[in-house]
């Protein structure tokens, strides 16, 4: 497959991201729904934080194992892992504060503020998968590459959903160009990471991207579950979390099966 090929698969990836979002732009609906909504996202995004967290750690697991025969990678590959969480975590909390802390008497929106931080924690998750996406293509993987970007599409359109929820409970209506800037943070890196991805390959950049989409991701689903203790009761959350869950769960089981 040609690198103009594997771009152009990843660029469909990542746009599929776009369907979920027109979800933000929806009105008129009851305290409740939007509740739901937000539950079902912060369920979705759940389930992307533990998948992130296990592909981030595969990497160093097996390079502890290979300690026993002489490997030297350990100790960078989980320094690179806690850097990662670290900084994707307090970079957004410092972030926030100091955002916050210069703007008190004009703070932007806070659904929107926490829709683009979702896109980013988001955008630099599916970088990682465009990076597996490249490099399964230039091996020669073209049917897995293929199958690769079928699911990661998939994915990405529960993952514009989970950009948009937050915007269903402002009460301006997210413009269009919001949107669009919204969906290029959380779904061009899949684009980047593909073209990247197809002309070299790196274990230590791999785990960095996963491991700051993780702290990101951190703090955005305890954002979530602020906002949702405010507009659920307790069993409302829990069922919209389970739902959310078992959605982004049964999309990943998909891609298992295909690609096996």
């Amino acid at each position: 497959m040609s690198h103009a090929a594997a771009a152009a698969l990843g660029a469909i990836a990542g746009a599929t991201i776009f369907i979920g979002l027109p979800v933000g732009r929806i009105r008129g609906i009851s305290k409740t729904v939007q509740g739901v909504l937000n539950a079902v996202a912060t369920g979705v995004l759940l389930f992307l934080l533990w998948d992130i967290l296990s592909h981030a750690a595969a990497p160093v697991e097996t390079s502890l194992a290979a300690m026993r025969h002489g490997d030297r990678g350990f100790l960078g590959l989980v320094l690179i892992f806690a850097a990662g969480i670290g900084i994707g975590l307090l970079g957004l909390v410092y972030f926030n504060a100091r955002l916050f802390g210069r703007t008190k008497h004009a703070p932007p929106p806070a659904p929107k503020t926490l829709a683009m931080m979702i896109a980013t924690g988001l955008g630099l998750h599916n970088l990682s998968e465009g990076l597996a996406i490249g490099q399964s293509a230039a091996t020669g993987a073209v049917a897995f590459a293929i199958v690769l970007v079928i699911g990661f599409a998939l994915h990405n359109v529960t993952e514009g959903f989970g950009i948009a929820a937050p915007l269903a409970t402002d009460s301006s209506m997210p413009s269009w160009s919001f949107l669009l800037v919204a969906g290029l943070i959380g779904g061009a890196p899949t684009f980047l990471g593909t073209v990247i991805g197809y002309l070299f390959t790196s274990t230590y950049i791999y785990v960095l991207f996963l491991a700051l989409a993780a702290g990101a991701l951190l703090y955005v689903v305890n954002e979530m579950f602020h906002i949702g203790r405010r507009l659920n009761s307790p069993a409302a959350m829990a069922w919209g979390l389970l739902v959310g869950f078992l959605l982004a769960y049964g999309t990943d089981l998909f891609l298992t099966y295909v690609a096996a």
